[in-house]
């Protein structure tokens, strides 16, 4: 008979996509509150490999990313993804907000040996979790980052990779300190 395992933690991630950095500083005070001390973020980037948010989010779009010092079960993938559409929906709701959507809050983590983002939408390499939630491998991680058949175009350019190996990273010390002291 097959013995229930549990999956090893993993290293939140959030990826915000917006027309404001004050919006990206805004929502990473947000997201402290509710889930730690962020550990690592990216540097600002252009987010132009798609016009998909242009209809919502106006162009002229950047994209950051923040990982979180806290370790997470991955099982807890659903409630982040429905309390960053909350948190969307509160800066949509804001006085002063200029367009429909004023931030796209994405999470998802990374594991040693890939990157998974959640989404609400259903498609066809996208698995079912809970409540609404998707989730998919975006990336898998074998000497290297490596692209899949979906993989979005701008999580494949590359642009992203220092940023999610450093996580990684971080997350591999994670795992050590844990067993050394085990």
């Amino acid at each position: 008979m097959a013995t229930i395992s549990k999956p090893d933690n993993a290293k939140l991630i959030c990826g915000m996509i917006s027309s404001s950095e004050n919006l990206f500083d805004c929502a990473r005070k947000k997201l402290e509150a509710s889930y730690g001390q962020v550990s690592i973020s990216s540097d600002t980037l252009p987010f132009d490999s798609t016009n998909y948010y242009f209809p919502q989010m106006g162009g002229e779009l950047m994209r950051k990313f923040v990982a979180f010092e806290r370790p997470i079960d991955p099982g807890e993938l659903v409630d982040i993804k429905r309390a960053t559409n909350e948190l969307e929906d509160t800066f949509a709701a804001a006085d002063g907000a200029m367009v429909a959507r004023p931030i796209n809050l994405d999470p998802g983590y990374v594991t040693l040996h890939n990157l998974v983002l959640a989404s609400m939408k259903n498609f066809s390499h996208r698995i079912y979790l809970n409540r609404g939630v998707f989730a998919e491998v975006t990336l898998i991680y074998h000497n290297g980052w490596n692209t899949l058949d979906w993989t979005f175009p701008d999580y494949g350019s590359g642009a992203y990779f220092p940023f999610l190996t450093a996580t990684r990273n971080l997350l591999r010390d994670d795992i050590k300190q844990e067993k050394s002291q085990s």
